[in-house]
C-alpha cells in the first residue's frame, strides 16, 4: 500500500503558489528523509498530507493517502502519526497541567487534555501504559507537561499517537530544541519506531537521517525536484544544490554529515 501517493500536485495560500508540480510516492515500510532548506515548502508539504491545505483544483492532479482519494480527518489522524513543532509548542502553553500519562491517553479522542464527557475503557488505559513501556518513559508517567524536558514532552507526544498504532509517522525537524545527548536518544527512539511504522523525517538536518531511512527526496523552488535511493541521492552535488551552498556530504557508519566546500 502507498501511505502517499502525489501526482501534479499546486498549492497555495490564498493565490500565493508554494507548492508546485510536486509528485511524491512513499510505499509502506519504507523509510524517508525529505530535505530543503527553511522556506522551501517543507511545512506546507506536512500540512497537505495532514489535509490542512488542499490542491489547487484547476490543475489535473491526483492526492492519496493511505490509498483513499477521500477520508475522515478523524481517521486520518489515527492512521498517520504528525508530530509538528506547532503541536509540541501548543501542548506546552495549553496543556502545561497535564501528565505524560494523560498526554498519552488523550490519544484515543485526538484531544489536547482529558475531559469529563470522555469515557475512557480499561483497554484504552492499558494501551496507554503500554505505549509508555514501549518508549521507556514511565518514569513520566506522572510528571507534568509544564516541567519536561523538550525531548520528555515530545516523546510522550509520539505516544499519543502511538496508541493508533499508526501506519506512518510524519516529524518535522524533530531534534530541534534537544541536546546532543537528547538529539542521540530520540534518533535511538526512532529506529524503534521505524521495526513498528513508516518513518518520514521532514528536515534541512542532514544528521538526523538515521541508517534505516532508505529513500530520500530533496524539496527546492516549491516542488520535489530529486527522489529515490539514499545512496543515489544523497550525494554533494544534489546536496549542494538544495541548499544552494557548496557542500560535501561524508558518510561514517551509515550516518551522512556534511562539510563547506572551500
Amino acid at each position: 500500500m502507498n501511505i502517499i501517493d502525489f501526482e501534479n500536485i499546486h498549492a497555495s495560500y490564498e493565490e500565493r503558489l508554494i507548492l508546485k508540480e510536486l509528485t511524491l510516492k512513499i510505499k509502506e515500510q519504507e523509510h524517508w528523509a525529505i530535505l530543503g532548506a527553511n522556506g522551501s515548502g517543507k511545512s506546507t508539504l506536512i500540512k497537505l498530507i495532514s489535509s490542512e491545505i488542499h490542491p489547487r483544483q484547476q490543475y489535473t492532479y491526483k492526492k492519496e493517502i493511505l490509498g483513499k482519494e477521500r477520508y475522515s480527518l478523524l481517521d486520518l489522524k489515527k492512521m498517520l502519526g504528525i508530530i509538528t513543532n506547532d503541536l509540541h509548542n501548543y501542548f506546552y502553553t495549553q496543556g502545561a497541567y497535564l501528565t505524560a500519562y494523560e498526554v498519552v491517553l488523550s490519544g484515543h479522542y485526538s484531544s489536547i487534555g482529558i475531559f469529563k464527557h470522555q469515557d475512557f475503557t480499561q483497554e484504552q488505559h492499558d494501551k496507554a501504559m503500554e505505549v509508555l513501556e514501549f518508549l521507556e518513559i514511565t518514569h513520566l508517567k506522572d510528571k507534568q507537561v509544564g516541567t519536561m524536558s523538550t525531548g520528555e514532552l515530545r516523546k510522550s507526544i509520539i505516544g499519543r499517537a502511538l496508541v493508533h498504532e499508526p501506519k506512518a509517522f510524519i516529524l518535522d525537524e524533530p531534534t530541534v530544541g534537544l541536546d546532543i545527548k537528547a538529539q542521540i536518544n530520540f534518533i535511538e527512539l526512532l529506529r524503534k519506531l521505524s521495526k513498528k511504522s513508516t518513518i518520514i523525517l521532514v528536515t534541512h538536518h542532514i544528521e538526523e537521517i538515521f541508517e534505516e531511512i532508505n529513500h530520500i527526496a530533496l524539496i527546492k523552488n516549491q516542488t520535489i525536484f530529486k527522489q529515490g535511493f539514499k545512496q543515489e541521492i544523497l550525494t554533494s552535488e544534489n546536496i549542494s544544490e538544495t541548499f544552494d551552498t557548496p557542500l560535501s556530504v561524508g558518510q561514517n557508519g551509515g550516518r551522512y554529515f556534511i562539510q563547506p566546500l572551500h
